[in-house]
């Protein structure tokens, strides 16, 4: 588990209010709710980026003509 670091948020009341509800439907404190809720919802970004990050792969095929890296280095003037 990592460092705990402690922060003020300011929500409004209704928004309170959901956390709260969430929190005794899930049986768990409101920070352990929280920390869960975001975690969950992070889960779905990371996901994304990791897409993201796929579908990028190999779009540079073909920048340096039928060069691979080792002939790149093989030409370098060291």
């Amino acid at each position: 588990m990592g460092v705990t670091v402690q922060k003020s948020f300011t929500f409004e009341r209704n928004v309170v209010e959901h956390l709260e509800e969430l929190a005794h439907f899930m049986r768990t404190s409101v920070d352990t709710a929280l920390k869960e809720l975001i975690e969950e919802r992070y889960e779905g970004v990371k996901r994304k980026k990791l897409e993201a990050a796929k579908s990028v792969r190999g779009s540079a095929s073909g920048v340096f003509g039928n060069l691979n890296i080792q002939d790149i280095k093989a030409n370098m003037d060291v």
